[in-house]
């Protein structure tokens, strides 16, 4: 067969490899190679299929304890040096000491995100993905594999382990358009998260960060803010972000991992439990005009702020990535700044600004 990338990167777009296939099969008559070339170079990007598992490094286990029950994870294992809870999709929350041996360097002090697992679709997709970190890649003593990111964040990857679970969000109604019918819609007193949607972390090389996650690991860019912060999906047919990495120049970090639920109505309801429970607002409810998601963010004893997030864009190869301006209220359209109290249902009185938002 015809070398027909020889003039050209191994990480060059899909849009470029089709045009270059297109002319030298024209050119070689080589009517196989374009079809073969795609299929290869869609599973590249498709390689990795979300966000597995992730590793937090806590102070207090009993207040870690309680949180993840009271987020609505459901249990897997509770031991005093390891806590495993778990999405409803299988995705797990591995929860152990701060000082723990097994842990890798943290890239922040205090409670943090120790490691991030990455599922691939099957052992040839993790094969692809491993191949493409090359060196790169070690096997730690559970014998999986493992490289860092340009943050020193350790990523793992392996097979994935979730299921596919459907989302049963609530219909809407209005006028001539009549979804729900005969049925009353609901007052969800408990979330359930569904999986863990995505990660955001701080970049202290923001250029090294974007060009590691789409150059070595093929994630598509769906949004973004020029030079500031780059929204990424791990597959071209899939949610708005698995992955946001914010420009903090020279201090890594997490920002906030979030769980992804039904609809709007879990998303409140879970966040009024939460606040019922004594758990404080970052901010929220509110909504992303980019991603277009209903949100609510809490502090919390893992890491940086848990979200609670639904009604994301679903992104194919037809979504067209924009260049946003960076300001507050591309972040969000509109928000409740301390949250809504969980007994009076009202906003609570005083509640503090957040500077979430991304702000100059």
């Amino acid at each position: 067969m015809t070398n027909i990338l020889s003039d050209s990167s191994e990480n060059i777009s899909v849009i470029k490899i089709i045009f270059l296939v297109s002319r030298k099969c024209e050119q070689n008559q080589d009517k196989n190679t374009l079809f073969v070339l795609y299929m290869k170079h869609e599973r590249m990007i498709m390689a990795l299929c979300g966000i597995d598992a992730v590793i937090f490094g806590v102070q207090d286990m009993e207040a870690a304890l309680r949180f993840v029950r009271d987020w609505g994870l459901h249990e897997k294992s509770v031991m005093s040096d390891q806590i495993i809870f778990e999405t409803r999709d299988g995705c797990e929350v591995i929860v152990k000491p701060v000082d723990a041996p097994d842990l890798p360097a943290a890239i922040e002090r205090g409670n943090t995100v120790r490691e991030v697992v990455w599922g691939a679709q099957d052992q040839a997709a993790l094969d692809d993905t491993l191949a493409r970190l090359g060196d790169a890649v070690s096997i730690g003593a559970d014998g999986l594999a493992r490289a860092t990111d340009p943050n020193g964040l350790s990523l793992v990857f392996r097979v994935t382990q979730r299921q596919l679970v459907t989302g049963k969000p609530t219909m809407p109604n209005a006028p001539g358009a009549y979804h729900r019918i005969d049925t009353r819609g609901p007052v969800i007193t408990q979330a359930n998260p569904i999986q863990i949607g995505h990660i955001v972390l701080f970049g202290a090389d923001f250029a090294a960060m974007r060009a590691f996650y789409t150059e070595r690991l093929g994630f598509v860019v769906s949004d973004e803010y020029p030079g500031h912060g780059c929204f990424m999906r791990c597959q071209v047919k899939g949610g708005h972000h698995n992955l946001f990495v914010l420009n903090r120049p020279g201090k890594a970090g997490i920002n906030h991992v979030a769980f992804t639920l039904n609809d709007i109505h879990e998303v409140v309801g879970g966040g009024l439990a939460m606040s019922r429970k004594g758990w404080k607002t970052e901010i929220g409810p509110g909504r992303h005009p980019i991603s277009s998601a209903y949100f609510w963010y809490f502090e919390n004893p893992l890491a940086a702020p848990l979200e609670y997030y639904a009604d994301e864009d679903y992104c194919t190869e037809a979504w067209e990535a924009r260049v946003w301006e960076r300001r507050p209220e591309n972040f969000a359209e509109w928000a409740v700044a301390g949250g809504i109290d969980g007994e009076t249902r009202r906003q609570k009185i005083g509640g503090q600004d957040s500077s979430r938002g991304h702000k100059k």
